[in-house]
């Protein structure tokens, strides 16, 4: 059996060929599969500004012309990330990751990382103002009074070329000038490390070993060869445009604000059921991305808004949680030159207190600042939903505090267009209902085993979805999504016996993108048909997503019905 697609003689259905997205081959095909286009390699490595991406979600004849009622598959809108195989990167980018690993190596194994000198390029410098660094800490509450031991009469030649992917270290990362002397101990193990507890205070943790300086969970001394190292540091120097010393900086930064507040612990710190419910993590995008969705519309209550927002020490709070999303989200990360490195963020701005909440503001720009400091290039797009126009213009205030690179991967989208952008990134079957998409909690019918069909719908017209159901007892099953929605529509079951009754399913009424998705399910008790109406009014053409399956009674389990 299969779903047929109704339409008038002259609406022949196209079907774009994955290999070749531009051709248009056989018009003889209405359905086609649609989970598993692959994007254009010609283009998913190239960084897209976030308006060239709103541009490409927009559909074809949404100027109002009435184009054919062709089956086109959604774009798959997937992109790739820039490379983190060493072989791939190009050759100042391989002499850039050389050099910071070696500015690295030199400082944890002199035990400098941590210290609050600005200039930590040349670990000579460093070893020799080791005791004056220490006397300067110690009046201002923040470092250690042991001074380390100076060792002379360094091997002639330096330390050993760091190796990576078999490839080692070129002449050209070794410093300019004379090398002072240097320590010949990687480091003093009997050393405690200082840190500010969170009433400011200082406190001694246990000593400090080189095998304990690691950047969540991958090891940063690039002399144990651990692969995710040089995708963190990957990470640092692109965010910093390949500029070795600010990239080194950023990581010592980052480290050191790790430690004064405890962000290790934050994911198992309890924030309290409100702003538990401002944000989860569901699902992959076609990358097999981690998707974390923050809704902002929770602190449209005002009860919940002054609890999160109302002093400056629940702002800190809101800030850390800010901080325990990121990293749950990261913990799902593998770090492997070709893994998963990188998160995507949905922010759902559907009732979010307006630009008049100063409170909301000034934390939201707080978080934005940490993030993009201390989280760099971990969130591959930050693709922004139900969008009111008020947020534009907030966006405007706040794009000079953000990097060009920070600012091109954000994505907008206004409440109409929700989920043809999201499909750019992911897949209907990951897509939560609400959003159009087919995802339910708890729903074990589909899977993504059942294709997904798509028919376009002309403006002004309409277009009908057949399932047969010959056999008596016959449960059918459908998931149905319309693209900008606002159209009519109805589910019937029409009988093959011309003397019976149709009768309606669901009644006809009009349908509008706050709807989301459409799930229902049809037993017959005669030999029939459901029948599945859009009755698009608008002049723009619509999009219509669905999947379907049959389920007889006698049938143990669920037998999918092919197109």
């Amino acid at each position: 059996m299969a779903a047929e697609v109704t339409s008038e003689p002259s609406q022949v259905a196209e079907v774009v060929v994955p290999e070749k997205q531009q051709e248009y081959p056989p018009k003889d095909a209405k359905e086609v599969k649609f989970a598993e286009q692959p994007g254009d390699p010609k283009k998913d490595h190239e960084p897209k500004t976030g308006e060239e991406l709103i541009e490409e979600t927009k559909i074809d004849g949404e100027a109002g012309e009435a184009s054919s009622s062709s089956t086109v598959i959604v774009r798959n809108g997937t992109f790739k990330e820039e490379s983190y195989l060493l072989s791939e990167l190009k050759e100042p980018e391989k002499k850039a990751l050389i050099k910071l690993r070696s500015l690295l190596q030199d400082a944890i194994q002199e035990n400098t990382l941590f210290k609050d000198a600005k200039d930590n390029t040349q670990a000579a410098e460093n070893a020799k103002s080791t005791q004056k660094q220490s006397e300067e800490g110690k009046n201002k509450g923040s470092a250690t009074a042991k001074e380390e031991e100076i060792h002379a009469n360094e091997t002639d030649g330096g330390k050993e070329a760091l190796k990576h992917g078999g490839e080692e270290k070129e002449d050209s990362v070794k410093k300019e000038g004379t090398q002072e002397e240097k320590p010949a101990n990687t480091i003093d193990k009997g050393k405690e490390i200082m840190k500010p507890d969170h009433e400011g205070n200082e406190k001694e943790n246990p000593p400090l070993t080189i095998e304990d300086i690691s950047l969540w969970g991958v090891p940063l001394l690039p002399s144990k060869g651990d692969e995710g190292t040089d995708v963190i540091l990957l990470k640092f120097l692109r965010a910093r445009e390949f500029e070795v010393n600010e990239a080194f900086d950023m990581l010592r930064n980052t480290l050191q604000w790790r430690k004064k507040f405890k962000i290790d612990s934050v994911p198992d710190e309890d924030f309290g059921s409100d702003l538990d419910s401002a944000a989860y993590i569901s699902g992959v995008d076609r990358e097999g991305r981690p998707v974390c969705y923050n809704l902002y519309g929770v602190f449209g209550d005002e009860d919940i808004y002054n609890r999160t927002f109302g002093t400056e020490e629940r702002r800190e709070k809101f800030l850390r949680w800010r901080s325990q999303q990121m990293e749950k989200g990261i913990q799902k990360l593998n770090f492997k030159p070709d893994g998963v490195s990188s998160l995507v963020q949905i922010n759902d701005l559907r009732n979010t207190p307006g630009p008049a909440w100063k409170e909301l503001r000034l934390a939201t720009k707080q978080a934005v600042g940490l993030l993009q400091d201390n989280y760099p290039e971990l969130v591959a797009r930050n693709i922004f939903i139900n969008v009111p126009f008020w947020y534009y213009a907030f966006n405007a205030l706040s794009s000079p505090f953000l990097t060009q690179r920070t600012k091109s991967k954000f994505v907008f989208a206004r409440p109409a267009r929700v989920t043809e952008t999201l499909l750019r990134y992911v897949a209907v079957e990951e897509i939560p209902a609400h959003y159009g998409g087919f995802k339910r909690d708890n729903n074990s019918e589909f899977s993504f085993e059942d294709e997904v069909h798509e028919v376009t719908v002309k403006a002004s017209s309409t277009e009908s979805i057949e399932i047969p159901a010959p056999e008596v007892g016959t449960t059918l099953l459908w998931d149905l999504t319309v693209l900008g929605w606002e159209v009519n529509y109805k589910e019937e079951f029409v009988p093959d016996d011309e003397g019976s009754y149709t009768l309606i399913v669901r009644k006809g009424r009009k349908m509008g993108w706050q709807e989301g998705s459409i799930l229902n399910s049809f037993t017959n008790r005669e030999p029939g048909k459901v029948v599945l109406t859009i009755d698009n009014g608008s002049f723009k053409k619509k999009r219509v997503l669905y999947r379907f399956k049959t389920r007889t009674s006698s049938a143990s389990s669920a037998v999918l019905v092919a197109a």
